[in-house]
Formats: C-alpha cells, structure tokens, sequence
C-alpha cells in the first residue's frame, strides 16, 4: 500500500513513543500549507523552516513531502499577509512551491504539546544533559549540574554539542553556574523568562530568542546590581533545531521504505 501525505500527517498528530500527548488548544497553526493530503509519498524532508533554499534542496533529494515546523510566509499565524502580494520575494517562493508540486506541512504545535516537550526535550539530548534535569515542565526545563562551571567553560560545551560558530550571552564568563533553566523558540520574553530566576532558582537561563530589551536588559540590571544572573541566546533556530531532526529520525523509523532528510535551515543572520 503506498504511503500518503495523509498517513504522515496522521502519524505527526500521534504521540511519539515515550511521550505522552497533551490536549489540544483552540488557536493550532499546524496544517498543510501547500498541497494535498492524497498525495503519494516519494520522500519525506524535514526541517526548521521551509526557506526558498531548503525547498530547492528537498527537491534534489526527490522529497515531494516537506516538514516545517515553521510557516513559509514569514509569519507565525498568517499564511500570507496582504503587504506580501506582488512582492517579488514572495512571488518567487510561491512559483517555486506551485511549480514543484511540493507539499508542505507545518509540524510546530504538536511536538510542543507533548509531555515532555519534544522540541525541549532533544535540544537536552544534544546537550547530552538528559540525566541532570530536575524538572520537565511545559515551556521550559531545569537541569541541575553534576557541579559548578565557570560559564566560559558551559559556553563552549554548548557550542561543541550544536556545532555553533558563535555563542551570545550576558553576565560575567568567570562566574560559577550549575542550576540552569533551558526554554526554546520564542519563549525568551521576560513574561515568561524572568520568572525562572526567582521561581526556579537558576543562575544560567538559556533561551531561543524573545525581545531584546526584556530578559536581556533584567540580567544586564542584576549584574550591574551584583547579583549576577547569566543569560545565553542560543536563536530561535539553534534552540529549535534538534527537534526536528529528532521528529525526522522518529519518521524514517515508522516508515522505513521512504527515504527520510534532515535538512538544517542553517543560520542566514551572519556575524561580520
């Protein structure tokens, strides 16, 4: 029996083994976003945001399906915003998409609703600190280190573990951390971040991204206080990103007669 858009969908909405689903919220922006569930499956790519260059590159490894837990139009809800018609960029993606025939579907609230977070979940596995963690909860997790590191010695763990070229943060790099809360994507805004210092207790707070002049000017004000919290900025993609590629490695196992890709976005803001 050959596989269809549909069956994957189905197996995407099914807790994967090990997690347990949570129920559903009203607002889910997860769906396809191009194509048709009948369609016959020949490959399966799956990534953090379906870029016009990912697209290309599903294409060459012959993957009809793609999985993004991004949208495609530059915008978390709308599917394309009356500012982008007859915009050349938008145009160009669209043709791209229309004249493939490639079917995209967005995966982005479903994995977050599982307990655990799958996307928090694997960017932990990747840090290989699966054993520390002292609490799961569902937008952000606690790991307690075997002991206290000098924040540049944690720093560069990170970036070996995610192959990152570069590492943001704030706080002093001397500094001895072993409580370290972790919250991925877009959670980094102080409603949410902040309270993790005082009610969590954590000296390190590792976030996606969120805005710049919430959580980030908090842990400026503690240092220049002495209190001293420390903060990372991983990215929204960088914190998000192992996720996926988890989420891709659980299809290839479900469906082992179709070639399953992992395709990183990459990181398109650069540092000169």
């Amino acid at each position: 029996m050959r596989l269809t858009v549909q069956d994957v969908i189905q197996r995407l909405a099914e807790p994967t083994a090990g997690w347990e689903g949570l129920a559903q919220q009203d607002q889910n922006v997860d769906g396809l976003l191009a194509g048709t569930p009948d369609t016959f499956v020949r490959g399966i790519a799956v990534t953090f945001c379906a870029s016009h260059d990912v697209i290309q590159r599903a294409l060459e490894l012959d993957a009809n399906l793609l999985i993004t837990h991004e949208g495609i139009y530059y915008s978390h809800r709308i599917q394309a915003s009356a500012e982008l018609i007859g915009d050349p960029v938008y145009k160009a993606k669209q043709e791209l998409i229309h004249s493939s025939g490639i079917v995209i579907y967005r995966h982005h609230d479903a994995p977050h609703r599982y307990s655990p977070d799958i996307i928090t979940h694997s960017l932990v596995t990747a840090l290989d600190w699966e054993a520390y963690v002292i609490s799961a909860m569902s937008t952000s997790t606690i790991v307690l280190l075997p002991e206290a590191l000098p924040v540049a010695v944690i720093a560069n763990l990170i970036k070996k573990k995610l192959h990152l070229p570069y590492l943001r943060y704030i706080g002093d790099h001397q500094s001895l951390c072993r409580r370290i809360g972790i919250t991925v994507g877009y959670r980094g805004g102080g409603t949410h971040a902040i309270p993790l210092f005082q009610d969590e207790g954590v000296e390190l707070l590792m976030i996606g991204e969120g805005p710049e002049w919430e959580t980030p000017e908090y842990v400026g004000d503690s240092i220049a206080q002495g209190i001293g919290k420390v903060l990372f900025l991983l990215g929204h993609a960088v914190s998000e990103e192992p996720g996926m590629a988890a989420i891709a490695r659980g299809l290839q196992d479900d469906f082992p007669d179709v070639s399953v890709h992992y395709i990183p976005s990459g990181y398109s803001i650069q540092v000169v």
